[in-house]
C-alpha cells in the first residue's frame, strides 16, 4: 500500500508516500513530481537499529563524497566547490567524520535534506538514495527500485512513463559516467578524435557487459530499427544499466583498469539480472493509494 498525504509548505504542496521494500517501510516525498526525496534513515534501518551511524559511516567514504560532489555540480549552481575539495581530500582517513548536517551547512548541498519533527530524518534525492541503498545491499536496492517504479506507474497510469523514468535515470548516470572519464581517463594531449573514441569505448564496454555486443554490432544486425540498442532495452536492462554506469564511474575514480572494471561490472550485471528475474513484479503486493485531503 502507498500511504499518501498532502501538507502545505513554503515551496508548495508536499506529497508524502511510503515505499515498501522487502518488509521495510521507506518514506518518500515530492513537491513537483519530478524530484523525489527518499528517506536514508528508513533505508539504513535495513542494516542497523542505529541508522544515524550507518549514514555517517557511508558518508566517510571518499567515493561517496566524490559522488555527492559530482551530483551537486550537475544540479546545484550554488554548490560550494572549495568546501567540497576540502572534504574530498580528507575523506577516507581514519580521523575523517561526516554527517548530513555538516555536509549541507558547509557545501550548500541540496541533494541531501535533514528534517526534524514528526517526519524527521535524513532524506536524499532519489539518485543519491539509490546509490546509498546499493551500498547497504544491492539486492535490497532492487526491492526499493521495484516499488519505486510501481509508484511511478500508479501515478502516471502508463507503462511507457515507467520505461522513460528508467531511461532518464540511465541518462543522468551516463552524464556522471562521462564526467568521470573526462576527469580520469583523458590526458590533455589527446586529440578530439581520440577523446571521442575513448567515450565510445567506455560506452561500448558497458554495452558488451550488459548486451553482449557493441552499439555498431547491434546496429548492423538491426539496420531498419530507429534509435539505438538502449532505446530497445527492457525495463530490467535499463535498471541494471543505470547501476552499471554509476558503479563504473566509481571504479574509474578508484583508478581501476578497463579490464578490471569489465570483470567487476560483468559480475554485477549477472547478479542483478538474476535477482530481477527471481523478483517478479507480480510477486510483490499490489499498491493502493489512500488520499488524505488537507
Amino acid at each position: 500500500m502507498i500511504i499518501r498525504e498532502g501538507c502545505a509548505s513554503a515551496m508548495g504542496k508536499v506529497i508524502k508516500d511510503t515505499l515498501h521494500a522487502n518488509g521495510v517501510d521507506i518514506g518518500i516525498y515530492t513537491q513537483d513530481f519530478e524530484n523525489e526525496f527518499i528517506s536514508l534513515t528508513d533505508i539504513a534501518r535495513y542494516k542497523s537499529d542505529d541508522p544515524t551511524a550507518v549514514i555517517q559511516n557511508w558518508m566517510r567514504n571518499r567515493d561517496v563524497i566524490e559522488f555527492l560532489g559530482l551530483w551537486e555540480r550537475l544540479h546545484n549552481p550554488d554548490f560550494k566547490p572549495l568546501e567540497f575539495e576540502g572534504f574530498r581530500k580528507q575523506a577516507g582517513a581514519n580521523a575523517f567524520t561526516m554527517s548530513p548536517r555538516k555536509w549541507i551547512d558547509a557545501t550548500n548541498a541540496i541533494g541531501i535534506v535533514s528534517k526534524s519533527g514528526r517526519y524527521g530524518g535524513t532524506y536524499a534525492h532519489s539518485d543519491i538514495a539509490m546509490s546509498f541503498a546499493t551500498w547497504i545491499s544491492p539486492e535490497f536496492q532492487l526491492y526499493i527500485m521495484k516499488d519505486y517504479r510501481r509508484l511511478k506507474t500508479d501515478e502516471n497510469s502508463r507503462l511507457s512513463l515507467n520505461w522513460n523514468l528508467n531511461r532518464e535515470i540511465s541518462k543522468l548516470n551516463y552524464r556522471i559516467h562521462t564526467n568521470a572519464i573526462k576527469q580520469n581517463l583523458l590526458p590533455p594531449e589527446l586529440t578530439p578524435t581520440q577523446i571521442s573514441f575513448t567515450y565510445a569505448n567506455e560506452a561500448d564496454m558497458l554495452n558488451v557487459v550488459l548486451f553482449g555486443q557493441t552499439a555498431k554490432q547491434w546496429k548492423n544486425e538491426h539496420p531498419s530499427v530507429n534509435g539505438n540498442m538502449r532505446d530497445e532495452a527492457t525495463l530490467n536492462q535499463l535498471l541494471v544499466l543505470a547501476n552499471l554506469e554509476s558503479y563504473n564511474a566509481i571504479l574509474i575514480n578508484q583508478g581501476k583498469t578497463q579490464k578490471e572494471r569489465m570483470e567487476l561490472l560483468r559480475q554485477l550485471a549477472i547478479q542483478q539480472l538474476q535477482t530481477l528475474e527471481s523478483v517478479s513484479l507480480n510477486s510483490l503486493p499490489r499498491l493502493g493509494i489512500n488520499a488524505q485531503k488537507d
